[in-house]
């Protein structure tokens, strides 16, 4: 099965564009191609119609009657633990790093280019320091097998 994310009831969506970027809401109903009814009572969201273009899906989907009521939605929201969930996620990690990069000042931005330089002269070192090591074992391999008499083969 190609698709591993469907648009249906329950499914947990995060708000991508709008006055709600980067807040999850839950998908109430489907209006049509385009459209959805959405909740979102952990992030204080009313419910709203909302554009499939402004929603990215993710993998949580809440277990709720079709077209339940906000009170529901919460019930189910608090009992999946869905905002723990969330901070699990690599998605949501990236988020976060995305916003503290936003958050450095230039003297913060210059200090973590230095680190960064110095962490990579130090893993180069290393990684030379291994692939040295890795030559001389085989030279001196070599060095054994060459001085063994070889056979010769005679003609008769």
């Amino acid at each position: 099965m190609p698709f591993q994310r469907f648009v249906e009831t329950g499914r947990v969506a995060y708000v991508s564009n709008g006055p709600y970027q980067g807040k999850l809401v839950s998908i109430v109903d489907i209006i049509d191609q385009n459209r959805v009814l959405i909740d979102g009572p952990a992030a204080k969201i009313p419910r709203q119609q909302m554009r499939l273009s402004d929603l990215h899906l993710t993998k949580f989907r809440l277990k709720y009657p079709f077209t339940a009521s906000t009170r529901v939605v919460r019930k189910a929201w608090e009992a999946a633990k869905l905002d723990e969930q969330w901070q699990n996620t690599m998605w949501a990690r990236k988020v976060d790093a995305k916003a503290k990069r936003l958050q450095l000042s230039d003297f913060d931005r210059f200090k973590l280019r230095k680190a960064r330089s110095i962490r990579n002269h130090l893993r180069t070192n290393a990684y030379f320091r291994l692939k040295k090591g890795l030559k001389k074992e085989k030279s001196a391999s070599a060095s054994k097998d060459s001085k063994k008499p070889a056979k010769k083969a005679t003609k008769k």
